[in-house]
């Protein structure tokens, strides 16, 4: 019998590597494909303009129908793009750590660090690890691995990416109910960017979906609480999916 596919999104400024953990937890249960989104990884640049239907796009022909679609952060952005404009593709939708509708002030401070993204990039990659990591139990050399994936990207490119995960919760935001697969949204409950309250929000606007949060945990997921979003995400994939 075959395996039911899950595929992973990850998030901006990152690459598939960042889900070695999630994945091999899953790999006795899942057919897992961790592609690199557009402008990341082994993909070439992001150019200038780049937009979220853009990112969905050049995903889309590594999915097959019928997947279990989770997204990290800007992956989750993408995710629910996928879901609205290709919903033949995703049989059930995780938005892990995911924006939502941002209110003004919380639009105000991602775009304070997209300006510190595009001026002074080692700043910007020196505060992300920090936001992501300080006070939590992650290993040095995930923050190394992390923080040498940072480093590696074209800032350009890195830019491009990070202009469409600050502002494109607002395109894809009002469409929200019109997503039909079952719905799961997780974070963690210290994530000071990508919020508790997101998570609510983001639960309460999508038609079936309920949030979790991970206690104890902050942005990065994946690394950090690896188990805790595996067990979660199975959970909610068994009852919903039938898998």
């Amino acid at each position: 019998m075959s395996k039911p596919t899950m595929v992973l999104l990850h998030g901006v400024g990152l690459d598939h590597t960042m889900w070695e953990p999630v994945a091999a937890l899953l790999a006795d249960r899942y057919t897992v494909i961790t592609p690199d989104l557009p402008g990341h990884g082994s993909r070439p640049p992001a150019a200038d303009g780049t937009t979220l239907a853009d990112l969905a796009d050049g995903l889309a022909d590594d999915i097959p129908p019928g997947s279990h679609l989770v997204g990290f952060s800007l992956g989750a952005l993408v995710a629910q793009h996928l879901a609205l404009h290709r919903p033949e593709l995703v049989a059930t939708l995780t938005s892990v750590s995911s924006v939502c509708r941002r209110t003004d002030d919380e639009r105000t401070a991602v775009l304070a660090r997209l300006r510190t993204a595009r001026d002074d990039f080692a700043a910007s990659a020196a505060a992300s690890i920090n936001r992501w990591y300080a006070g939590t139990a992650v290993g040095p050399e995930w923050v190394r691995r992390t923080r040498d994936t940072l480093s590696a990207n074209d800032v350009a490119s890195f830019v491009n990416c990070y202009r469409v995960f600050a502002t494109a919760d607002a395109e894809v935001g009002p469409a929200l109910e019109s997503i039909t697969v079952p719905g799961l949204a997780v974070t963690g409950s210290d994530d000071p960017g990508s919020t508790p309250e997101m998570t609510r929000r983001l639960a309460s606007a999508l038609p079936h979906c309920r949030p979790v949060i991970i206690p104890d945990a902050r942005h990065m997921l994946p690394i950090e609480r690896p188990q805790a979003l595996v067990d979660c995400i199975t959970t909610f994939i068994g009852e919903h999916a039938h898998v």
